[in-house]
């Protein structure tokens, strides 16, 4: 059986494997440079506490690897849409912790704007609201 990679064929498709790819940005960063990413996200690492590198490492860019790669490379509407909802609950995540938590910053609404657009390519093309 031959791998051939699966280039975008329609717009939807290209929207879709636009918010993978920014998605693999995201996951590279945090992988390769989680004190960047961290600084980035607004994080802090306390020194006695150095085991919180790690999960930026594994935990945090293993997910946005494993589900950016599996649609990039595999190109299937099942795995946009599994990205897709990801990105949604992640953005309803931040706003249940705008309300509750006290977390209503002006970075916070920026990242809810951008988990929500990256959430809605790939969920119009899954969907089949962009062919």
């Amino acid at each position: 059986m031959d791998f051939a990679f699966p280039w975008p064929a329609s717009q939807g498709e290209w929207l879709a494997w636009s918010s993978a790819v920014i998605t693999l940005l995201i996951g590279l960063v945090l992988f390769l440079a989680p004190n960047l990413a961290f600084r980035i996200l607004r994080l802090q690492v306390k020194p006695e506490k150095a085991a919180a590198i790690a999960e930026g490492r594994g935990r945090m860019s293993g997910f946005y690897l494993g589900v950016s790669l599996s649609c990039i490379l595999l190109a299937q509407p099942l795995l946009y849409m599994a990205l897709g909802f990801s990105w949604l609950f992640t953005a309803f995540g931040r706003l249940l912790s705008m309300m509750s938590d006290g977390a209503n910053t002006p970075f916070n609404w920026a990242s809810i704007v951008v988990e929500l657009a990256l959430a809605a390519l790939p969920l119009a093309f899954a969907f089949g609201f962009v062919p």
